[in-house]
């Protein structure tokens, strides 16, 4: 795709939210399934399901996803879309690369062994390594318009207000 036909793509999208700013919100949502055969959650992801379980260093197989990784994941799609969108907007050619996130975590956190252990990544680091004959300027530009428009980035990096519920279709008496 080149430039002209993203824009051409984008437009109907960008005047309407222009015009009617309570069109552009919309719900994003995932489900997933808990059953009584382990410790475990089954969730979909496009036309798969996604069997998430612990992590190796928690007592996990290393059979099943691990939800640390699946965020990493979804920050590294959204990171590739993002930056190959906005090189595209841009006409800034890339021939390939590679988008990676890593993160540390202290597993004594999420295992509840030391209370002074965070639960949850301490950092998380986002790089690319992109086939490319652009210059430094607009890598440079590349990149910051890839954070400043990739929306799991921000998400992680703006705290979003979180809320959790709980309902029960039967209580054990």
């Amino acid at each position: 795709m080149n430039s002209a036909a993203l824009r051409d793509l984008q437009a109907p999208f960008k005047e309407r939210y222009k015009r009617k700013p309570k069109s552009a919100l919309i719900r994003l949502s995932a489900k997933g399934s808990i059953d009584d055969l382990g410790v475990s959650c089954t969730v979909e992801s496009g036309n798969a399901l996604i069997e998430a379980g612990l992590h190796p260093s928690t007592g996990g197989s290393g059979l099943q996803a691990c939800s640390g990784d699946m965020l990493l994941q979804a920050l590294c799609a959204c990171a590739g879309v993002t930056l190959r969108a906005v090189a595209t907007a841009l006409e800034i050619p890339i021939k390939g690369g590679f988008v990676s996130a890593s993160g540390i975590l202290d597993m004594r956190g999420t295992l509840g062994v030391a209370s002074e252990a965070p639960v949850g990544f301490k950092n998380i680091d986002l790089s690319f390594e992109l086939n490319t004959e652009a210059t430094k300027e607009k890598l440079a530009l590349l990149i910051k318009l890839t954070e400043r428009y990739c929306v799991v980035f921000q998400t992680l990096k703006c705290n979003p207000k979180l809320s959790v519920t709980q309902t029960s279709s039967s209580v054990a008496a």
